[in-house]
């Protein structure tokens, strides 16, 4: 495909999404597509006056949406599951473009961007408090849950609109509004979102203006989106090094924070584990997304009965699997997303053959010409965890070490930084119920008989230590967006203060 035909098809599916043309041309952010390299679009960018009075509006939006009812606002998140449902090829085939993903992958988020919208308005009718047990007499106590404020999003290039949508449907049931900076590698879906929900704000017919808004900034932009008072809640996904600075800004100007940061995430491979199992969901956890997922598995403990066994089986499917144009061919492997994350690749190989490791896959392949970066997954033999192991290349890099000891598996895989996903293969039910212990994993996500990657959006997402805390999405995530009050009411004629305090004045 031509660079004149992917810029045209881009902006045919832009249009038939609702993103005025004019938005596309004559900007100063030039958007390339991993696919092949070329330039699809030249953006709009704002300035940081432009940001801080969009933030404004915002908030002049917050004030009168936290008045509507929960239930109500749940409607225009149902709406928004609507139109979604209806641009999902569209949006899914933009996604493939911008960021690489194959087709199944690109859909597949908007999927998950269709469910949040189920999960939140169920939730719209769930945001309860509790009744609490009072030790004075003719009194009751409880808890009541508020909006928030503006809830500012940063997301990053790898799943550009799943990740915004679990914020974004989260925050505007719980009453808040939403200023969303995307990041500047993947722009163009971030501008079809926000046309998708502009059609939705449409058809509810009184949601307040400036409700829910996108701005196209690089970095300069999110840092005045971390530092503006009027932002309650910050909801950063990107590295662990992005969080260092970002928490701290916010926490000085006492503002919150939603951190969802890196992962290097490890597999545990036990002597009972269903090997043909294991194999699959190893393969799709470090090679599905050109290993550029938050939850991709980089790390693989395997243990030394079947090591040969797992090892050889996994190599058949590094040099079997289709590396390819996502955009022309029915690969499972597309690009990674440009030449920092090429070099980053090719400097963590370095590192790992310097550190005794063996490699398998790897290589560059000629896809698309020089200007796009398609790489074979690679899957390095470690003779310990040394070295890269400790740190997360976002890219489809597998290290693989044996292990004896169960316990030491365990203390290899928590002895990292980040604490994202983990996952063990084993049909022995000790081991299992160590991994997901007290003394087991130390991650968010821990799963079993499954790999790291695929959560599904009922469940809190995030991680611990350096994956930032965080967690978005299902379970009761929603409380990070609201306020809590506990509310105590006297019905009754006397004054008894609590533990036994006495205050009696004439």
């Amino acid at each position: 495909m031509s660079s004149a035909s992917l810029r045209s098809q881009t902006a045919e599916l832009l249009g038939k999404l609702g993103v005025n043309s004019a938005a596309l041309e004559g900007g100063d952010l030039a958007v390339f597509s991993p696919t092949n390299g070329e330039k699809v679009a030249d953006v709009h960018t704002s300035n940081a006056d432009q940001i801080n009075a969009q933030i404004d509006k915002a908030h002049e939006a917050f004030k009168q949406w936290r008045t509507v009812p929960a239930p109500r606002r749940g409607e225009l998140v149902r709406l928004f599951g609507e139109e979604l449902r209806a641009a999902k090829a569209d949006l899914g085939r933009l996604v493939s473009i911008e960021a690489g993903k194959i087709p199944s992958e690109g859909e597949g988020e908007v999927q998950e961007m269709i469910d949040i919208c189920d999960f939140a308005v169920g939730l719209s009718r769930q945001l309860y408090g509790l009744t609490i047990a009072t030790e004075r007499p003719d009194h009751r106590m409880m808890e009541t849950w508020h909006p928030l404020g503006v809830v500012g999003i940063i997301s990053a290039f790898n799943f550009p609109v799943a990740v915004w949508s679990w914020n974004a449907a989260i925050a505007l049931a719980c009453g808040n509004s939403v200023v969303w900076k995307p990041s500047e590698k993947s722009p163009l879906t971030a501008l079809a979102c926000q046309a998708i929900m502009d059609r939705a704000l449409a058809r509810f017919g009184d949601a307040p203006d400036n409700l829910i808004t996108t701005f196209i900034a690089e970095r300069e932009g999110g840092e005045v989106l971390v530092d503006n008072k009027k932002v309650a809640l910050v909801s950063a996904t990107g590295s662990t090094r992005m969080g260092r600075q970002v928490g701290p800004r916010v926490a000085e100007r006492f503002g919150r924070t939603i951190l969802e940061l890196g992962g290097n995430n490890a597999g545990i491979v036990c002597p009972s584990a269903d090997m043909d199992m294991a194999v699959r969901a190893i393969a799709f956890g470090a090679m599905g997304t050109a290993g550029q997922r938050c939850t991709t598995t980089r790390r693989l403990f395997v243990h030394e009965s079947v090591y040969d066994d797992m090892v050889a089986a996994l190599k058949k499917a590094y040099l079997g699997v289709t590396i390819g144009d996502p955009l022309n061919s029915d690969a499972l492997v597309g690009p990674l997303i440009d030449k920092d994350a090429a070099n980053n690749m090719e400097k963590a190989l370095e590192a790992a053959k310097a550190s005794g490791g063996t490699i398998t896959g790897g290589e560059r392949m000629d896809v698309n010409g020089d200007a796009s970066y398609y790489y074979r997954p690679a899957l390095v033999e470690m003779p310990e965890q040394t070295g890269p192991m400790f740190e997360e290349t976002f890219a489809p890099i597998l290290y693989v070490t044996k292990y004896s000891d169960f316990d030491d598996a365990l203390e290899m895989q928590n002895d990292v930084g980040a604490g994202l996903s983990a996952c063990i293969f084993t049909l022995n039910v000790r081991e299992a119920e160590k991994f997901l212990s007290a003394v087991g994993s130390d991650c968010g996500i821990s799963n079993v008989n499954i790999g790291t990657s695929g959560a599904e959006i009922g469940g809190a997402f995030g991680g611990e230590k350096e994956t930032g805390g965080g967690r978005e999405s299902g379970s009761d995530a929603w409380k990070a967006y609201m306020r809590r009050s506990t509310n105590t009411v006297n019905y009754g004629t006397a004054l008894p203060l609590a533990q036994g305090v006495s205050f009696d004045i004439e």
